[in-house]
């Protein structure tokens, strides 16, 4: 029996708002017995749906909910894990004999309150890392700035660039790269799929809509005081408003962004899956595993430069699943741009279904492909999607291993315009691009140019909170 708790960053580091669906997907690591602990009770029709998949009984899952304090239930509130009231909840759900028969205390962000959590019932070395989360090594680990100190120090290829705690820091390390170089990026130190990238261009052919980086900001001239206008302007958004150093890097023109993934333990690393992400209109629009159709050499470098990323990390403390996120250059170099010291949304992906579920090294072969809902679709909720799938003749089929499943609930925060995330097992592109066009013309109602890019993915700048 193990605990799950679907949690995310904790507000006191980036604040996320609704996370009730994405959070649910822990639902796809658990096993008959588990006890699941979520920010809220879950979408039942989802549990029902996710469970029929991997084959666990739903009414064997304990769902324990801690007290929200002032989220309302939208994220689970890292301090309601260590409140009396919530211990005693798992102390009395387990028994007096439970506690013995708890296996792992597994966390989808490594927060030092769960390390308290698990501390508390005497639980803490069911917590790998434990002591090192304790102690704020989950904001350590997820740092982009610290991730370019550990990569530069081992020799490990990152863009050029600098880690900057100062307007005038940035700025100065703005007009170094762009003396040559026609675009920058700059980095929130803490934000994922590109929301926290700016791709700061004084050459226009570069803004590609393949880069993860959400903003634009263009310069007019190779005026000094532009670039210092630009830091006077953004400073506090970048680093979120003094609290972190921000990064500043050569925007590297590539082909393909890709990761490699692992697993640190206190015996050592091991590589547990490769794959593709994909951005479209620089917004991350979906990922595929396992990693096909690259040369040998390529795979070998994002192999070895993960496996002594996960290797440093482990010198730290860190503890768990880890993925070293890379691209790859036009001239066939992969160089490395981050590392999420945390379970990934690419985890669920590839563990539990793509090769638990569809098996997609069995022959014949089988790929994966999860793809955020577009902007361009409106999607009421999870019952109108699913019943699309079937009519379509998508649904996910057992007996040839392809077809669409639905990865996380469909919980609409506008009416109408539900935002979730859903895979596609197939055997060739061709199969892939059949169904997911299938479904495009089905749902893709709302106008392409009602959303830019910075925009929140799928709500009008006009409906937002």
């Amino acid at each position: 029996m193990r605990i799950l708790i679907g949690n995310h960053i904790d507000p006191s580091i980036r604040d996320r708002g609704d996370l009730r669906a994405w959070t649910q997907r822990v639902v796809w690591f658990a096993r008959d017995g588990d006890i699941v602990v979520l920010s809220a009770e879950p979408d039942q029709p989802f549990l029902t749906y996710a469970t029929s998949l991997t084959g666990v009984n739903p009414d064997s899952l304990r769902i324990l909910v801690p007290p929200t304090a002032n989220h309302g239930g939208r994220l689970l509130a890292p301090e309601g894990l260590t409140s009396a009231a919530f211990l005693r909840t798992v102390r009395d759900v387990l028994g007096e004999t439970g506690l013995d028969r708890v296996e792992e205390v597994f966390a989808l962000w490594p927060s030092a309150h769960v390390a308290r959590f698990a501390a508390s019932l005497g639980l803490e070395d069911r917590f790998l890392g434990a002591k090192f989360f304790a102690q704020g090594g989950g904001e350590l680990g997820n740092n982009k700035a610290t991730f370019r100190a550990l990569a530069a120090g081992i020799g490990v290829p990152i863009p050029a660039g600098a880690v900057c705690r100062s307007r005038s820091e940035a700025a100065a390390a703005t007009a170094d790269l762009l003396a040559h170089s026609g675009a920058v990026v700059v980095k929130q130190a803490h934000n994922g799929a590109g929301v926290g990238n700016q791709l700061v261009l004084r050459d226009v052919s570069l803004a590609s809509d393949h880069v993860g980086a959400r903003h634009l900001h263009y310069l007019d001239s190779d005026d000094s005081r532009e670039v210092e206008e630009y830091w006077t302007q953004r400073w506090d958004w970048a680093s979120a408003q003094g609290r972190f150093p921000v990064v500043v890097e050569e925007f590297t023109p590539h082909e393909v962004s890709v990761y490699s993934e692992h697993y640190v333990a206190d015996a050592g690393t091991q590589p547990t899956e490769m794959g593709t992400l994909h951005y479209v209109g620089r917004r991350l629009s979906h990922q595929v595993v396992p990693l096909r159709g690259v040369a040998h050499n390529i795979r070998e470098q994002l192999l070895h430069g993960g496996t002594r990323l996960a290797e440093i990390y482990r010198a730290l403390g860190f503890r768990g699943h880890l993925s070293a996120d890379a691209v790859v250059t036009a001239d066939g170099r992969v160089v490395f741009t981050e590392v999420n010291a945390q379970v990934s949304g690419s985890l669920h992906i590839y563990q539990e279904i793509a090769h638990h579920v569809v098996r997609v090294t069995s022959d014949p072969d089988r790929s994966v492909v999860e793809y955020h809902v577009p902007p361009t679709w409106a999607v009421a909720d999870f019952a109108t999607f699913l019943a699309a799938v079937e009519e379509l003749g998508c649904a996910y089929s057992p007996e040839t291993r392809t077809g669409v499943i639905v990865s996380m609930p469909a919980i609409p925060l506008v009416a109408g315009l539900a935002q979730f995330v859903f895979c596609i097992a197939y055997g060739t592109d061709t199969d892939r691009k059949i169904m997911f066009d299938r479904l495009d013309s089905r749902f893709a109602t709302v106008p392409a140019n009602t959303y830019t890019a910075s925009d929140h993915v799928g709500v009008p700048r006009t409906r937002m909170p």
